[in-house]
């Protein structure tokens, strides 16, 4: 099953070309890594995907839902959760409150007009709703708050040693490394059809970096589909089902790690001329 489908798709800025024709898709269970050298386009397509910028031309399909023209919480709510290059949490809230807020496309109980919320003139409607089953819940709303609490607490359990025991602690108080685990965990809050991870372990150390590619590695065995933004090419070579090659905007590789790591056209795009067989990658 194909879970996430692009085509041909595309972006410019101010005439400069950063995302050209692009094509490829990440089935059910797969790991997919993008690499490539910097200004390659990685990180534009990952915002693209998740519609933190819209496509000139293309289209996107999440789970057989075209989402190239949706807004980012109706790709949330599609079941498509990311992470940032650099790391975003919400410093004022708690370790916990971070990883609540990736549930809220999820409430149900807590959000009965969130239907409405697409509608810019009735908008208002739903946020009230909202609020006055935050002062008074129902019955149904406090069922709810148990099954966050509990979601919450598993996913700060993938963490153990690191999130668990800071459970309530702001996270402008967390290591760097730990708001990046926090902005992992909120997005696995959301159980997605899809997890999109920009560079999960920039800024991390080699002892750090093997944590979190351990975490990963039992995502994959869980049957997570993954779509990796990473430097780090040992981490996508362990990773990685296939590896897709990014340069000037344009996809000049692909394949499984082993295919990618010896072609030419990924040599000459890292190296920036070709070297016969050597391989670029470790």
């Amino acid at each position: 099953m194909t879970i996430l489908s692009v085509s041909d798709l595309r972006r410019t800025f101010d005439g400069v070309t950063a995302v050209d024709s692009l094509s490829f898709d990440v089935g059910s269970g797969e790991v997919v890594s993008i690499i490539g050298p910097n200004g390659s386009g990685k990180t534009t397509t990952l915002n693209l995907i998740s519609g933190v910028l819209r496509a000139d031309s293309g289209a996107i399909e999440l789970a057989g839902q075209r989402i190239e023209r949706a807004s980012v919480e109706q790709i949330a709510e599609a079941g498509l959760a990311r992470t940032f290059q650099n790391g975003r949490v919400f410093a004022g809230l708690t370790v916990a409150e971070n990883v609540e807020v990736g549930l809220h496309s999820t409430l149900s109980a807590a959000r009965p007009l969130r239907r409405w919320s697409g509608y810019p003139l009735l908008r208002w409607i739903p946020l009230l709703a909202e609020l006055a089953l935050a002062l008074v819940p129902t019955p149904a709303v406090r069922e709810e708050r148990k099954r966050i609490t509990g979601e919450i607490d598993q996913q700060l359990e993938r963490f153990s040693e690191r999130l668990a025991p800071r459970r309530d602690d702001p996270a402008y108080t967390l290591s760097y490394a730990n708001r990046r685990r926090t902005e992992i965990a909120r997005a696995l809050a959301l159980r997605p059809r899809l997890l999109l991870l920009d560079e999960p372990t920039a800024g991390m150390n080699q002892t750090e970096t093997a944590e979190v590619l351990q975490q990963l590695v039992a995502l994959k065995a869980a049957g997570q589909p993954i779509l990796l933004v990473e430097h780090k090419l040992d981490l996508v070579l362990t990773l990685s089902d296939r590896v897709l090659v990014l340069d000037d905007g344009k996809l000049i590789a692909q394949g499984t790690p082993a295919e990618v790591r010896n072609d030419p056209a990924v040599i000459e795009a890292y190296l920036g001329r070709r070297r016969g067989p050597r391989s670029v990658l470790p």
